[in-house]
């Protein structure tokens, strides 16, 4: 009995040992979140921050990014169990009329663990 209880407590605190989401400058995510692929206009103004603080993004998990970003525009699974998230920055090609065929994005790329590992903002 007390071997289980030890192994349910070591179990969860290595669950809460877990990396703590980052706080970034300059940028509000709820209107991030609210703005779906951008069609509002609303995330063009954390163009800039992001560009700056991209690498504070590296190293989550993706449940705590889609915590921080809220679910992605986009999302593609790659070879060797890859996954690709997308978040446009510019409005997307399907806002209609506003938006962009060369649209702003910003990139995440995670591992076949489900680690983020490459930001790019394209």
């Amino acid at each position: 009995m007390w071997q289980r209880s030890s192994f349910i407590l070591v179990g969860l605190l290595l669950v809460g040992c877990g990396k703590q989401l980052p706080t970034l400058q300059n940028f509000d995510n709820d209107k991030w979140k609210a703005d779906k692929n951008g069609c509002a206009g609303e995330r063009k103004q954390f163009h800039a921050s992001l560009t700056a603080q991209r690498n504070e993004l590296l190293g989550f998990e993706e449940l705590q990014l889609i915590e921080l970003l809220g679910r992605p525009d986009q999302n593609e699974l790659s070879k060797r169990n890859q996954k690709f998230y997308f978040y446009f920055i510019d409005p997307a090609p399907i806002c209609g009329e506003k938006a962009d065929s060369l649209a702003k994005k910003l990139t995440i790329r995670f591992n076949a663990m489900g680690i983020s590992k490459e930001v790019l903002i394209e």
